[in-house]
């Protein structure tokens, strides 16, 4: 059965740090790509990253040069260190698995091309 499972929200006060975590079974890291995903309240949900099968990253704009996206394959986990944190980044974080090998046509952002989801991690950033 395959499932993800998120971790590591939390309230962080504006420019600090969270790392978030996905714990990925009933499939190998090395088979599926991850997408980190985030919803804010009456937003739709919006791609933050992604990393494919063989390590290859990818970054929405809006996080590029403060997120990073990295996975350990021995424990199944990719991980979303998030530093210099906005309170724009306040929302719900989801990973998710990508139904395709890649990201054809580079849209790896779009929900639609995902079918696991986790339940989600609150991440709030509030001074």
């Amino acid at each position: 059965q395959v499932q993800v499972v998120e971790s590591g929200g939390g309230l962080v006060q504006p420019g600090g740090s969270l790392r978030l975590s996905c714990a990925a079974s009933g499939f190998s890291l090395d088979q599926r790509a991850i997408g980190w995903f985030r919803q804010a309240p009456g937003k739709e949900r919006e791609g933050v990253s992604y990393i494919m099968r063989y390590g290859s990253t990818l970054y929405a704009d809006s996080v590029k040069g403060r997120f990073t996206i990295s996975k350990d394959n021995a424990k199944n986990t990719v991980y979303l260190q998030m530093n210099s944190l906005k309170p724009e980044d306040t929302a719900v974080y989801y990973c998710a698995t990508d139904t395709r090998s890649q990201p054809f046509g580079g849209i790896w952002y779009a929900p639609s091309e995902y079918d696991h989801w986790g339940q989600g991690t609150q991440v709030t950033v509030s001074s």
